[in-house]
């Protein structure tokens, strides 16, 4: 072909190119609607920030949306470990170790228990296990406030109300039907003939969880990993029942660092300390993001 017939073929193509290009009406309005709902996210986090950078003098000012005249990072500081939360005054560092504690054995102990659970019932003959995944099904739907007078109840009964195993246990409990039917949704997708060679090499239930199972798991550990931290760490009514004083973890003392007030209300450290509430499930969520959406694909929650 020679160079004037591929100038000529180029510019044939041009056109149709550049209609494929053309914007929709359908298009143009996911667009305006995308970004109205991250206008709607977007602008009260802008103010929080801003806000928490700025002198009280400036807040006074009544500007919201300016940026700080003088950036200073003094609320933050206060908010870490100086603002007052209730007859306390240590800031919100205190419920920070505290959410930390809370969360650790609540990741043990919902996502050791429901992975085995669903791959019991995904690829063992299990008697009753349909009603039982009935069951899990509508407990996973069961608003918490129902059975909180029970729960209370019951961990009373425990001897450990009050204490960061409370709030811990209560997390768990409630975690484990959804989480055990998004493990056994992703474990009944594993071949049959793979299983089936694995009972006749060695038929231990355990070891080949442990051995082959387990492994396959990373994507689903991920997105229940994000799942539990991000609903474990955001909680203020679970441990605002079942926590006791000095047990409460940090969105419990971000509300009572709001809510108490000596003279003036300091609108930057609460800001700061809302932020600092923020700041750990988003790392997570950041540093895992990507891994979390490979999960979703490869068919960690599905129907």
């Amino acid at each position: 072909m020679t160079m004037t017939a591929q100038t000529a073929s180029l510019a044939a193509a041009t056109p149709r190119t550049r209609r494929r290009k053309r914007i929709r009406g359908s298009s143009i309005a996911i667009m305006v609607f995308l970004t109205m709902c991250a206008a709607f996210v977007s602008v009260p986090l802008y103010v929080v920030i801003v806000t928490s950078f700025k002198t009280m003098d400036q807040i006074a000012l009544g500007e919201v949306f300016a940026l700080p005249t003088e950036w200073t990072f003094e609320p933050w500081r206060e908010a870490w470990s100086e603002v007052c939360a209730g007859m306390t005054c240590e800031g919100v560092s205190r419920g920070f170790w505290v959410s930390m504690k809370i969360l650790f054995p609540s990741l043990l102990i919902s996502i050791g228990i429901s992975s085995v659970t669903g791959y019991a019932l995904a690829l063992w003959k299990i008697r009753w296990a349909g009603p039982f995944l009935f069951i899990l099904f509508l407990c996973a739907f069961v608003p918490l406030q129902i059975i909180m007078i029970p729960l209370v109840v019951l961990i009373s009964s425990l001897g450990i109300f009050g204490t960061i195993w409370a709030v811990a246990i209560v997390h768990s409990i409630l975690a484990m039907p959804l989480l055990t039917l998004i493990f056994r949704n992703f474990y009944k997708d594993v071949p049959e003939e793979l299983i089936n060679a694995a009972i006749m090499d060695c038929g231990s239930f355990w070891r080949i969880f442990f051995e082959i199972i387990l492994p396959m798991s990373a994507n689903i550990m991920i997105v229940v990993l994000i799942l539990m931290i991000t609903t474990v760490w955001n909680d203020y009514l679970i441990g605002l029942i079942f926590g006791g004083v000095g047990t409460q973890p940090m969105t419990v003392i971000l509300a009572n660092t709001v809510i108490t007030s000596f003279g003036e209300v300091q609108y930057n450290v609460d800001m700061a300390a809302a932020l600092l509430t923020a700041i750990p499930p988003l790392v997570v969520y950041f540093a895992l993001g990507k891994f979390f959406v490979q999960g979703i694909t490869a068919g960690a929650i599905k129907g």
